[in-house]
């Protein structure tokens, strides 16, 4: 849906006006959700005049749904993008766009610290016909050096996950307009209200919209933002597989979307109280959270971003046995796969997310028996501090 709502800046405004008509069905305060599978035309030569463009009306739900669009434009208008559109699931908008944009015989580049169902996925598409190189997210001679005639697209997570890298992406885009290169940024961690990647050039913004955008760990979505063309291009591979978020949903992703100003930047402020607190403790060794000038991403993350996100990772001292027993300690925390929501939650990498690689093939990638994710919730600060406190004392 085309970002209608340009004459707002304010985020907190965006997340709550942006998208919407002033005036809505039966003059509600609340969009409603049109919960219906199919649309109906009073004669053919309406239907004619909808599929000629004279008529703005909609047809059936695999190609679209009122509730959908005002979700769909209220992101496109938070991302500063002319369209936006949404999928049924992050990893569903991630594998549309790819198939949408790459065809057999070209070359993806992907950075290695990403989401490991995005790397699976990658992998796959050999047997299409279309080669993925993995490079180290940062590393510019290597990116150089992955390049080749059929390259076509660039992808990366910004900041990464869960190491929490931060690219500078000024100078990405810049290296790859000059090889004609399409740069599609993963900004689920940042949200639009910490960081605009299309602001710095990038044809493509993706969000699992599960995590920080619908911010209540009840819906699953997922969302591709860009230009007009590119979009349309996006879409019509859409309403071929069917990937499509449901009215109920897209509803439910308004509600979260409103209130998005508000929790990121609490949980901005409550990560950076923790991650100080953490890189002071002594069981810890390790922090990984750009907000932190200890960060190696740091100086990049200050210029790019208004906020560091609610994400912190870090290495307890000690060995898998005592790790594993700091994340039972905790009390506040759900022991959950996820991030973004109202409740705060923590997992352990390599038991949760890494399970099916061997130890080797683990620490290849960074991920030790030491490491923790901590997904920060809207929790009161201190609390949550406390309680960390004292699953460390405990191990």
């Amino acid at each position: 849906m085309k970002n209608t709502n340009d004459g707002f800046t304010g985020e907190s405004t965006r997340s709550v006006h942006g998208g919407e008509e002033r005036n809505k069905f039966a003059q509600s305060l609340i969009n409603p959700i049109a919960q219906t599978a199919t649309f109906t035309f009073n004669n053919l030569e309406e239907f004619e005049a909808f599929k000629s463009g004279e008529k703005n009306l909609y047809e059936y739900g695999r190609y679209g749904n009122p509730t959908q669009r005002v979700a769909e434009s209220k992101i496109a208008s938070l991302e500063n993008a002319e369209e936006a559109l949404l999928f049924s699931s992050g990893m569903s908008a991630i594998t549309s766009v790819l198939y949408a944009m790459l065809r057999s015989g070209q070359h993806l580049i992907l950075t290695e610290d990403c989401y490991r169902m995005t790397a699976k996925f990658c992998r796959t598409l050999a047997k299409f016909g279309i080669e993925t190189t993995l490079v180290k997210a940062g590393d510019m001679g290597a990116l150089a050096g992955a390049v080749r005639p059929e390259t076509r697209l660039i992808f990366t997570e910004s900041p990464t996950n869960p190491h929490l890298h931060v690219l500078d992406l000024e100078k990405l885009v810049s290296f790859a307009k000059e090889r004609r290169l399409k740069v599609l940024i993963d900004s689920t961690l940042a949200t639009p209200i910490n960081q605009r990647p299309l602001d710095f050039g990038a044809d493509l913004v993706i969000h699992s919209a599960t995590k920080y955008m619908g911010g209540h760990n009840d819906l699953m979505a997922g969302v591709v933002c860009g230009k007009g063309a590119l979009i349309d291009a996006i879409r019509e591979y859409q309403r071929i597989t069917g990937s499509v978020v449901d009215p109920n949903t897209s509803y439910l992703l308004i509600r979260g979307l409103k209130t998005l100003a508000l929790r990121v930047g609490r949980q901005n402020d409550t990560a950076t109280k923790i991650a100080q607190f953490l890189e002071e403790h002594p069981k810890v060794t390790e922090v990984y959270y750009p907000g932190l000038e200890s960060h190696v991403d740091h100086e990049i993350a200050k210029a790019q971003m208004s906020g560091f996100g609610g994400l912190i990772s870090f290495e307890v001292e000690g060995n898998l046995e005592r790790t594993r027993d700091f994340v039972h300690r905790l009390s506040l925390p759900y022991l959950a796969p996820s991030l973004g929501g109202v409740e705060t939650l923590v997992s352990h990498p390599a038991t949760v997310s890494y399970y099916d690689l061997s130890p080797e093939e683990r620490l290849s990638i960074g991920i030790t028996d030491q490491l923790v994710r901590y997904a920060v919730g809207i929790e009161d600060a201190q609390e949550l501090v406390n309680d960390i406190e004292q699953a460390l004392a405990g191990i």
